[in-house]
């Protein structure tokens, strides 16, 4: 059985970063989109909404297990706020495919997010709002309270990252009415500043 690390924040110096959950399809190019946000300290892939301890890849690829691919986000408030992570959150995937992302079938793949505390879920609430008027067809996304989260095999975290690729499903919205294509941020070519131009990893 694998072991999992707890970590104790240190007596000294204390620094916590606010946390973040979210399930948008394969989970290797949603953790990219994510890392690429200034203000975001640290981000995991791993499994979670199910009801298995400790799942295997394997195992959740099943789709017995109930539990979805996610991202657990760390960010530093004071620079990135929770409404920006879901505004990218709805950039990078097509929030209307039930259980599907892509060419990504099942339940592990569903569109969600698992908010901590009352203010992250009216966010995620007045944001599903907002976004609903962008899209012709009905938004499938789950906002459900956040579960444990287990930590997927170290292979899978930062994938992408490791070999040298920026997408994954990322940016297959088939069904957007409009994206609003004015730069937000001013030059560059990372994958979080093409996210915010085009609403798309794909060049």
């Amino acid at each position: 059985m694998r072991k999992w690390n707890v970590l104790r924040p240190s007596a000294i110096g204390l620094r916590v970063a606010s946390t973040a959950v979210f399930a948008a399809g394969c989970f290797w190019g949603v953790e990219a989109a994510f890392r690429e946000i200034p203000g975001v300290t640290a981000t995991t892939v791993g499994y979670t909404g199910g009801t298995a301890e400790y799942p295997t890849y394997k195992q959740v690829c099943t789709g017995r297990t109930g539990h979805a691919e996610a991202v657990r986000v760390e960010y530093d408030p004071k620079k990135v706020s929770y409404e920006l992570l879901l505004d990218t959150f709805w950039r990078i995937h097509d929030p209307t495919t039930k259980n599907r992302q892509g060419w990504d079938f099942g339940t592990q793949y569903r569109s969600a997010i698992f908010f901590s505390d009352p203010p992250q879920q009216a966010a995620a609430v007045a944001s599903l709002q907002a976004q609903q008027p962008e899209h012709r067809r009905r938004i499938v996304t789950e906002i459900i309270p956040a579960a444990a989260f287990y930590p997927a095999e170290e292979y899978h975290q930062r994938y992408l990252e490791k070999r040298g690729e920026a997408s994954c499903h990322v940016g297959l919205k088939s069904d957007q009415a409009s994206i609003d294509t004015e730069p937000k941020v001013q030059g560059g070519s990372s994958l979080w500043q093409r996210l915010l131009k085009t609403g798309s990893s794909k060049t």
